[in-house]
């Protein structure tokens, strides 16, 4: 358990909710990159144990969206409402009260991630079918005008990343940026990817983590999960994802291999900081090659 002062603002907030309430046990959730996240288990007025999950932000979180707390809750009421598996949000901590800035709070999902399913090709469909009904989301007439715009290509580094061809990659995009707005704008996880998943007994039971939430267009979630299903199942889970996807979403996919490039941006500069073994690491270079050069070839640069 945390040291004393740490649990302090923990205890408080199980006070503020269930004044009668109690403080079992705090611990923290492994896996997050850009937040620190601390499950409490609690016992409730009524004597029943349940377990919440506490979220604060990082600094760069904070930079994008000062109101990220509050965006991540409405948007994940919007998804439990509509009946996708995410955590079901709880409250909301205003900043200064217990935490120097605001957190979230929500249900425990339970669930492990998996990145390495006996059926590969099931898992690949399960989460294109998820992507789809996500994306899906805005064209039930739901008011999602409270999320940030999608982010676009950034400022090239000053040291650009060239063993991932960031030059390259970002000399074809960059008069081509952004692709025409043929498909409207759909709710974007931000960061889809196996790391983001939990899974019970085969079946996709959450999809976690969604501080990069943007409205924009649906592509960049389906290119983002292509490169990282690549990345971590290899090439045939990338195509049951992509396949199945296609079956279901109503799209103009022209565009992809723009949107599959911009995604080959995201691990530049980043890849070596990925704590991978040195065989690792080059698979995953020798499959962002590929990726890369598909790509290319279809917008034919």
């Amino acid at each position: 358990m945390p040291p004393l002062l740490t649990l302090l603002p923990f205890q408080h907030l199980v006070r503020q909710v269930a004044p009668h309430g109690e403080l079992l046990r705090a611990w923290p959730l492994s896996g997050g990159v850009s937040a620190q996240v601390t499950a409490l288990e609690v016992r409730g007025e009524g004597g029943q144990v349940e377990t919440w999950v506490v979220r604060h932000y990082g600094e760069a979180d904070f930079r994008h969206n000062p109101a990220v707390a509050e965006t991540e809750f409405r948007l994940l009421q919007t998804l439990h409402a509509a009946g996708l598996p995410v955590p079901a949000p709880r409250w909301v901590v205003p900043p200064g009260e217990l935490f120097p800035r605001s957190a979230l709070v929500t249900a425990y999902a339970a669930g492990q991630t998996d990145f390495a399913p006996a059926d590969r090709a099931g898992y690949a469909v399960q989460l294109a079918d998820f992507l789809a009904r996500l994306h899906a989301v805005r064209r039930e007439g739901t008011d999602l005008s409270f999320l940030p715009p999608l982010r676009g290509l950034g400022e090239r580094p000053a040291v650009p990343d060239e063993s991932l061809d960031e030059t390259l990659i970002r000399d074809v995009l960059e008069p081509l940026w952004p692709p025409a707005p043929v498909n409207p704008p759909a709710v974007l996880h931000g960061d889809f990817w196996p790391g983001n998943v939990l899974w019970r007994e085969g079946r996709l039971a959450a999809v976690l983590d969604w501080e990069d939430a943007a409205l924009g267009n649906p592509l960049a979630d389906v290119g983002n999960a292509r490169l990282e299903l690549l990345f971590f199942l290899g090439p045939e889970a990338m195509e049951a994802f992509t396949r199945r996807y296609r079956e279901l979403a109503a799209l103009d996919f022209a565009a992809l291999p723009l949107w599959d490039l911009c995604a080959a941006l995201r691990p530049a500069g980043r890849l070596a900081g990925w704590g991978l073994d040195a065989d690792a690491e080059q698979g995953l270079r020798a499959r962002h090659h590929g990726f890369v050069r598909q790509a290319l070839r279809e917008v034919g640069a």
